[in-house]
């Protein structure tokens, strides 16, 4: 149990699905203490809200349009360090959690876990305090206690998209196409990857990703 909050908790919401942010509005206020004082569906409109309404808590999603929420994260704690930001996301990868607590994340909850979670994150950040999932907790534990584990922590948000594009089996071209740089953009960023995750082929790259912990069939950032 997280202790109690004096006065109402003022929440924020951030996420690119109107229905979805309804379920998250009516499960936080069904809670007499939590106050949903503003919505967006994209980083942009978010910083404004964030702004003009200085909400308590800030729960967004990582996959947004335009900028991600953690380039938006990290917006909101150059206008406000003491920002609490919890991301409320699908994606079960560790290196989205580490990447955004790294980034200054007050919590990380992952779209899978109970609801009640949702609710129990909003009372810890707003008592003052950190709050990961339990189920992403453990993970983040135990990929901690493997000396030998491969971490993302070199790659460039945009050389991390490269990554996950060509494990999908996307090649170079494609990957230019949709992501709107020139060939050779990209082509160079593949070389980065591999030079900085040690891998000097595909078969290795691909091994590389899947200790990430990277899906094929995850979706983009």
């Amino acid at each position: 149990m997280t202790e109690a909050v004096p006065g109402p908790v003022t929440v924020l919401l951030v996420d690119d699905h109107a229905v979805v942010r309804e379920g998250y509005r009516r499960l936080l206020e069904r809670h007499g203490d939590i106050v949903v004082v503003g919505e967006a569906g994209d980083a942009d409109t978010a910083q404004v809200l964030f702004r003009d309404l200085v909400p308590q808590i800030v729960v967004m999603d990582i996959t947004l349009p335009g900028r991600n929420g953690i380039e938006a994260l990290r917006r909101m704690l150059a206008v406000n360090p003491q920002t609490r930001v919890l991301i409320f996301s699908m994606h079960e990868e560790t290196i989205f959690a580490k990447r955004a607590l790294q980034a200054g994340a007050f919590g990380y909850v992952t779209k899978a876990s109970a609801p009640h979670e949702l609710v129990d994150a909003v009372h810890t950040l707003a008592s003052g305090k950190k709050y990961v999932s339990a189920a992403m907790a453990q993970t983040i534990a135990l990929s901690q206690a493997n000396p030998d584990e491969v971490t993302s922590d070199s790659l460039s948000s945009r050389e991390l998209k490269v990554l996950r594009l060509l494990v999908q089996g996307l090649s170079v071209k494609d990957i230019a196409q949709s992501m709107g740089l020139h060939f050779k953009t990209v082509a160079n960023h593949q070389s980065a990857i591999r030079q900085k995750l040690g891998a000097d082929t595909a078969v290795q790259l691909l091994r590389k990703a899947t200790q990430l912990g990277l899906e094929l069939s995850a979706p983009d950032v």
